[in-house]
């Protein structure tokens, strides 16, 4: 595995990064290694998440790669879903904050995750919203200790099943392309042409 430094335990952030999806969308393509701007989705992803803050412990779920620097986890089954995907990350984490991202954000920046960071409130949460008001489950950073209280209660499948009774605030981004994401090839290839 390879690891982020300083050690997890102590980060005050820590990122869990869904990276093992089907992309049955995107044509079964390995959507995390797809390049835009000249580094692939996930590089873009975890490379926002440290310049936010540097110590973050980054956990990726999903095939280990030789990059970006992370610690790498499965869900079991791999490709089990989202919810599956963050109790695997979620057992790696010791930091007291946890966001939680999708691996195909090609515009996700640092001020995305420094807005949720300011919005988010002990024993809740903050997630971004697109211009329609819609929560963007995949760009959102959780109390560690409430996300786990969650989770341990929940049997859905769902991230809205699981965080809508959270009551998260909505953080509307300036810039909706910052919080989306690359499902089709049609949407990678406007990531591309940005």
């Amino acid at each position: 595995m390879y690891r982020t430094e300083p050690a997890p335990h102590e980060s005050v952030l820590a990122a869990v990064v869904l990276a093992g999806g089907a992309a049955r969308r995107m044509g079964g393509a390995d959507k995390p290694g797809l390049v835009v701007g000249g580094r692939t989705l996930l590089e873009g992803v975890v490379s926002a998440v440290r310049a936010h803050r540097p110590d973050t412990h980054v956990v990726v779920v999903g095939p280990e790669r030789p990059n970006p620097r992370a610690e790498y986890v499965r869900e079991d089954p791999p490709g089990g879903g989202p919810v599956p995907a963050l109790r695997a990350g979620l057992a790696r984490v010791q930091a007291p904050y946890t966001a939680l991202l999708a691996a195909d954000l090609p515009h996700l920046g640092a001020a995305a995750l420094a807005a949720l960071e300011g919005a988010c409130a002990p024993g809740h949460g903050a997630v971004h919203s697109d211009s329609t008001g819609h929560p963007q489950w995949l760009t959102g950073l959780w109390h560690t200790g409430a996300l786990r209280t969650a989770l341990r209660h929940y049997e859905g499948a769902s991230l809205r099943g699981l965080f809508g009774p959270m009551e998260p605030r909505l953080v509307r981004s300036a810039d909706d392309r910052a919080v989306t994401d690359c499902d089709t090839p049609e949407d990678l290839e406007r990531a591309r042409n940005r």
